[in-house]
């Protein structure tokens, strides 16, 4: 009788903008722009032998009203400067950033992804999205012109230029042999050429072979392009499926897809990001969460989040009184500019009409309603609880591991590396160091090379077949933020 051997666990840490998932008016939260923080939670995501530290990016600050939301403003210095500082202070901690293509250049973040590759020694990845409004593009010099299904087709080849561009220095191509004089191999190495849709550039890319081949790339799309873009050609991609049931389908969903790009299960890493709450006991770690809830969610939170649906002043509303009696102003236009979770409102009529019959039911303040209707916390429980919910949700193939996100910056994570990750790693399911120094070695991901050899024959079977999921998913993509 034979048993099926134990996954490994892929675990990760995401650092948080400011917004209201932190806690940011706690005592012990600290600053989300110093340096200091930054290297205090990337070392302890490399004392607890994650795989991976993770920046999001805004591109601008969101706005309510035409003003900025001081209690959820998203900001931070530059991805890639605080990556290249932590590379660092660092030895073996992967370096994930998220970096948009929509307002990009192909050459430019490639040569800024191959430079953090070299700098960290091959422990650099890159979080592949688009920009889904105007809003945010008039920062920038073509602002809001693509239409959003342009857009997806623009990250489709922004990627495949970029991967033309690091592909275009040979292993081995730089000699360096002192004794002959000669540094090259081949004296064309770098060169390049790409004509496309989106990009017509030819030249010679000025970085060499960094040690990965590539940065890893990540992919955070749920749609069904989406899906098909991270078969095709990501290397893990988030999900936002905590729970058994929805983060089974999704993963058995995806995995399924990658056969037909010629690549195994194993190519792709599904890790869904997943808040947690600890307490010595599962009662202690209950009452925890309902007050970090409480404080995520304060009154001014709360109307705020409200005006998302309404789409109009509420400000004179009590946010511990009823909700409003007026409905809500469908349309494009939106109160809240630059915040994606507007997206999830489709109907707000609808919406509207589900949360006062909830409302009713239960008794709900607005307050009380944005609480029980917005995200509640992953994992809560002692450590105990805690590890064995996630060995449980890795082992059923929900998941292949989590990207943490603390309610503290820069301290949250500390109690978890303490507590949690030791249960983990006696039960057999989580590294007690690492095995290799590249973040491709920590995912078990094979090296790009070996890729680009399987990858022959099915390439432009690659490319049709993606187009056709962007052909049947356009209207999908219209809704959609990332690809």
């Amino acid at each position: 009788m034979s048993t099926k051997a134990l996954k490994q666990i892929h675990l990760a840490a995401h650092f948080p903008g400011v917004n209201n998932t932190t806690v940011w008016s706690d005592p012990a939260a600290g600053s989300h722009i110093d340096f200091d923080s930054f290297v205090h939670f990337a070392r302890t995501a490399e004392r607890a032998k994650f795989d991976f530290l993770f920046l999001a990016e805004g591109l601008r600050l969101r706005e309510q009203g035409g003003r900025l939301y001081d209690l959820d403003v998203v900001g931070r210095p530059d991805t890639f400067t605080v990556l290249a500082a932590l590379a660092a202070v660092t030895e073996r901690l992967g370096l994930t950033g998220t970096i948009n293509s929509t307002f990009n250049e192909p050459y430019e973040v490639a040569r800024q992804f191959a430079s953090l590759d070299h700098l960290s020694e091959g422990r650099a990845a890159w979080n592949v999205v688009t920009s889904w409004d105007a809003f945010t593009g008039e920062n920038f010099r073509r602002g809001g012109f693509l239409p959003r299904e342009d857009r997806y087709t623009r990250a489709r080849e922004f990627l495949a230029t970029a991967n033309e561009l690091f592909n275009s220095w040979e292993r081995g191509a730089v000699v360096a042999d002192a004794a002959s004089g000669r540094f090259l191999r081949d004296g064309r190495a770098g060169a390049f050429t790409h004509q496309g849709t989106h990009f017509d550039i030819e030249g010679r890319f000025n970085v060499p072979r960094s040690p990965q081949g590539r940065p890893v790339i990540f992919q955070a799309g749920d749609s069904d392009e989406g899906r098909e873009f991270a078969a095709a050609s990501a290397d893990a991609i988030f999900g936002r499926y905590g729970t058994l049931d929805e983060g089974r389908a999704f993963y058995a969903d995806v995995k399924r897809r990658l056969a037909a790009y010629g690549r195994t299960r194993d190519r792709l890493k599904i890790l869904p990001a997943a808040t947690f709450v600890l307490g010595d006991t599962d009662a202690e770690a209950h009452e925890a969460a309902y007050e970090v809830r409480r404080l995520q969610v304060s009154g001014q939170t709360a109307i705020t989040y409200l005006e998302h649906v309404w789409n109009r002043d509420l400000s004179g509303y009590d946010p511990d009184g009823p909700l409003p009696d007026v409905d809500p102003l469908p349309g494009e236009n939106t109160i809240a500019l630059g915040r994606a979770s507007v997206r999830q409102f489709r109907d707000p009529l609808e919406t509207a009409r589900r949360w006062r019959a909830l409302a009713e039911a239960k008794n709900l303040s607005i307050r009380e309603l944005v609480i029980s209707t917005t995200s509640e916390q992953t994992f809560i429980g002692s450590p105990a609880t805690v590890a064995e919910s996630i060995d449980a949700l890795v082992q059923a193939d929900a998941a292949d591991g989590f990207i943490l996100v603390p309610h503290l910056t820069p301290g949250g994570l500390d109690v978890f590396a303490d507590t949690v990750v030791p249960l983990l790693q006696e039960r057999g399911v989580f590294r007690t160091d690492y095995e290799g120094t590249t973040l491709r070695d920590h995912l078990g991901l094979t090296g790009p090379d070996a890729e680009r050899g399987a990858a022959r024959g099915v390439g432009r079977a690659v490319e049709r077949a993606v187009e056709r999921a962007v052909e049947r998913g356009v209207e999908s993509a219209r809704r959609t933020t990332v690809v």
